[in-house]
């Protein structure tokens, strides 16, 4: 039972920080009149205030007296704090200038991109309906190009941004908190100093604007730390297959906001892009849950087989009690 209540809450919190990921467009427009950067300058600050507090209620601090004796992995950090700094940047400005549909393609072929990376960088062998769905997805991007009269610039920087940031990450191996808490803290001052500027220069919105419009500046910290927060308590309770499968909840509401909310067009060549993207991902689903059953079916199979070996005969039973090593692992 207890096991089934941590799946339940797992997944509850896996719906949660996908559906804010998918619905957080409607949040973006209301931060107007503040540009992209003066939006992205606020959120990197007030996230870091409220990672801190986090860190401080958890009292988990250890972890930075070792990232500080650790140069190259400090480098990561910056690196990912730069790349992020992109993706966020770009993603703010796409959905307050009419770009929601695009940039909800972004994060539907990031999973493309991501292995297209793992093959041109970690030397990644694919298998054939992988190969099948990369192709697929290219096939998409040239038929959104020849749709929007350019290459979908949006949605590629995006996907391309975030993929690399999911490898910098993978390479920085830390926790969730700790890590958005590094890369906050490497942001933190030119994020402020730009703040700093702005208000010097009389452009800043965040007194000008209402106390209203400050409190919605300073949410922008809660915006992003909520549902990285609900993506941890997922992460360690329902399998990576099922997280890989949620992780499509948020382009899919973007993309509905974009068409039914934002009333972005959609013209049938556009149609047909998204159409082979989505192709692509059905494919990398299926490929990657027969594989995940084949791989469970052989381990079942092998720990079937061994299992007569590893039970001791009567004649091997140990006599010497509780110091026999079998007696120490509770068999």
């Amino acid at each position: 039972m207890a096991g089934t209540n941590e799946q339940r809450a797992g997944l509850l919190s896996g719906f949660g920080a996908y559906g804010l990921w998918g619905l957080v467009p409607l949040f973006w427009p209301l931060l107007k009149p503040s540009g992209a950067i003066e939006i992205l300058a606020h959120r990197m600050v007030w996230s870091l205030a409220v990672v801190g507090l986090a860190l401080l209620a958890l009292r988990r601090w250890a972890w930075i007296g070792e990232l500080v004796r650790q140069p190259k992995k400090l480098g990561l950090i910056a690196v990912a704090a730069a790349v992020i700094t992109v993706n966020w940047g770009l993603y703010i400005w796409s959905v307050n200038n009419g770009h929601v549909v695009e940039a909800s393609l972004g994060y539907f072929i990031n999973p493309l991109v991501t292995i297209a990376m793992g093959v041109l960088l970690l030397g990644e062998r694919l298998r054939p309906a992988q190969w099948v769905a990369v192709g697929t997805g290219v096939a998409a991007v040239l038929v959104l190009a020849i749709g929007y009269g350019r290459p979908p610039w949006i949605s590629l920087t995006l996907a391309f941004s975030f993929a690399t940031y999911g490898l910098v990450k993978k390479k920085v191996n830390m926790g969730g908190l700790e890590s958005l808490s590094a890369e906050t803290a490497v942001l933190f001052v030119p994020a402020l100093g730009y703040l700093l500027w702005l208000g010097a220069q009389g452009d800043a919105t965040f007194v000008s604007a209402g106390a209203g419009h400050a409190a919605l500046l300073a949410a922008t910290g809660v915006v992003t730390a909520a549902p990285l927060v609900l993506f941890g308590a997922a992460a360690i309770r329902v399998p990576l297959s099922t997280l890989g499968l949620l992780q499509y909840l948020a382009p899919v509401f973007q993309f509905g906001l974009g068409i039914l909310y934002f009333h972005e067009a959609m013209p049938p060549e556009r149609w047909a892009g998204f159409a082979l993207v989505w192709l692509a991902l059905t494919l990398l689903t299926w490929d990657a849950l027969r594989t995940a059953r084949r791989a469970r079916t052989q381990a079942a199979r092998l720990a079937a087989s061994a299992q007569p070996l590893s039970q001791p005969l009567p004649h091997q039973l140990p006599a010497d009690g509780p110091s026999s090593p079998y007696a120490a692992r509770g068999q």
